[in-house]
């Protein structure tokens, strides 16, 4: 009944043996269920050998939707720090590799090989995988974004594996290569030597090679990285985690595509879809639905906090407010939520949207009769009462582009990279910090290049957090130009440093999601009938 009080039976995540119902199908069932999978009453540990997985049983136990809901959180917020540090570190680098753990550790997810008692962390992490492998199937920019994580946590973690432990895992997943012998080892040094980058003669002989197809090295082949004679490449051991990552991406990204087929089975179940949904548009931190600077900011104040504090998309919005004295529904339910975010009160909103508009084309009583309304309602004073929170970047983001005389949506997601720059410049950010930014917006890091734009304008090399909603931008923007925390002027990592996803105190002990707005689609339809009018 969506309470947490049923269960949720996810035995067909993927094709999986013996799932014997589509891919992707949920059943939900009586908490009694839970007891009857003989292997919880055995030795668990045989279910999860290893600390490492290529996700392709699908899990079967019964689990509530509450724990569903808490173990995609997590994920989410590990695959968010994954993104963020990726962007900021060097892959395998200390500070990478130590942040990430650090990051493991506090979600509690495997991070140690080794560890025996860790079957819980094991199991959250199986579970977990298949939830947003489920959320994250639903377009190709979803689709692509979760596969590159889950490659890079991937990485992380089978790099974190001993000798022995790597050898184990390649058993168990079936990637058994021969290795070959010493004569021939012998017999091939020297191009083993030259072909292998920073291989000396006595690294050849200290190392093991393997035998490997070549189809299965294609990575490695195209980086000129390793010896190919007769339709086989000679991988040294070290670099056997290039051929690992590649049958793990080609497994994941075909189950991602077979997921995606069976969504009409997902989508039919009324309470799992808006789980779903909610997932891939996902923000967990505070809805900036109370403020405690309610009333404390003058509408005379706007202008200049547009430009120093609101972030690139508000900014856009208010200046094409101020200019065009109009701006459409979706333009206006972005900056009036926002506005709402950082402080204005329903008299001050009321006020300030009628000055501007009966500045254009719209008279007072034309204002007064349709637009009003829907910003009292904004405030939840009108219709159902529903208090509706500002919208996060991920909601921004992901949700209704903006088409031609919209000046809503995310700049960084949706302007024209031409269009972007110039604006940029006329911002005047410099071109060393536009090239980055035009970077991280080719890369599809939209949140990151807004973090920079951040750093840029406030003069800071690293803004110590990981920005994930405009009215976060305000807070922390106002923070730190009212003294709440100095500027950094010395030079640190080239890139941010790490995004701790969620620093803010804000992920509220409770870690639930907040959805990006906290009302769901059919509410929202009852605001937007009376907020349609150009």
């Amino acid at each position: 009944d969506g309470s947490g009080r049923g269960c949720l039976c996810a035995g067909s995540w993927g094709a999986g043996p013996g799932a014997g119902r589509p891919a992707g199908e949920m059943q939900f069932s009586s908490a009694q269920a839970r007891g009857k999978h003989p292997w919880l009453s055995g030795d668990r540990r045989q279910l999860y050998p290893h600390s490492l997985q290529f996700y392709l049983e699908p899990p079967t136990e019964n689990i509530s939707l509450v724990e569903f809901e808490s173990l995609a959180i997590d994920r989410l917020k590990l695959l968010k720090t994954v993104e963020n540090l990726g962007v900021s570190y060097v892959r395998n680098s200390d500070q990478y590799n130590s942040k990430l753990e650090s990051e493991l550790r506090k979600l509690k997810f495997p991070y140690k090989a080794l560890a025996d008692d860790d079957y819980e962390a094991r199991r959250k992490d199986h579970i977990s995988h298949f939830i947003l492998r489920l959320a994250y199937c639903q377009s190709e920019e979803l689709r692509r974004w979760f596969l590159q994580q889950e490659m890079d946590l991937f990485r992380y973690r089978f790099s974190q594996l001993t000798d022995n432990l790597m050898q184990k895992f390649m058993e168990h997943v079936d990637l058994s290569f021969e290795a070959i012998s010493e004569d021939l080892k012998n017999e091939l040094a020297n191009e083993l030597s030259t072909s292998t980058p920073g291989f000396t003669m006595s690294k050849v002989k200290e190392q093991m090679f393997y035998k490997v197809g070549l189809a299965d090295a294609v990575d490695l082949f195209r980086a000129r990285r390793v010896f190919i004679k007769d339709g086989f490449a000679y991988v040294p051991f070290k670099d056997i985690v290039a051929i690992v990552l590649n049958n793990y991406r080609a497994k994941l990204s075909k189950a991602l595509a077979l997921t995606a087929r069976s969504l009409p089975s997902i989508q039919s179940d009324e309470r799992l879809q808006p789980l779903l949904n909610h997932l891939s548009h996902s923000y967990v931190g505070p809805d900036y639905s109370v403020q405690k600077n309610t009333g404390k900011i003058s509408l005379e104040q706007i202008d200049a906090l547009s430009v120093k504090s609101f972030p690139l998309c508000m900014r856009q919005l208010h200046k094409a407010l101020r200019d065009n004295h109009h701006l459409r529904h979706g333009g206006r339910m972005q900056y009036g939520l926002f506005l709402k975010g950082i402080g204005l009160t329903l008299e001050q909103a009321l006020e300030f949207w009628k000055k501007e508009f009966i500045r254009g084309k719209v008279d007072a009583d034309k204002f007064d009769k349709g637009y009003a309304y829907s910003i009292r309602h904004n405030y939840g004073k009108e219709g159902k009462r529903t208090d509706y929170t500002p919208y996060s970047c991920m909601k921004i983001i992901m949700s209704n582009p903006p088409s031609q005389g919209d000046y809503h949506g995310c700049p960084f997601r949706h302007s024209d990279p031409e269009l972007l720059k110039q604006k940029l410049q006329s911002y005047k950010i410099p071109p060393s910090g536009i090239t980055q930014i035009l970077e991280l917006v080719k890369g599809m890091h939209y949140q990151l290049a807004c973090q920079k734009y951040f750093e840029l304008t406030h003069d800071v090399d690293d803004i110590g957090f990981s920005l994930n909603h405009p009215n976060q931008y305000f807070t922390e923007s106002q923070r730190l130009l009212s003294g709440g925390r100095e500027p950094k002027k010395e030079v640190i990592n080239s890139g941010n440093t790490q995004q701790r996803n969620n620093s803010q105190e804000s992920t509220n002990s409770n870690s639930t999601l907040t959805s990006s707005n906290t009302t769901t689609d059919a509410e929202l339809e009852g605001l937007e009938a009376y907020f349609t009018e150009d």
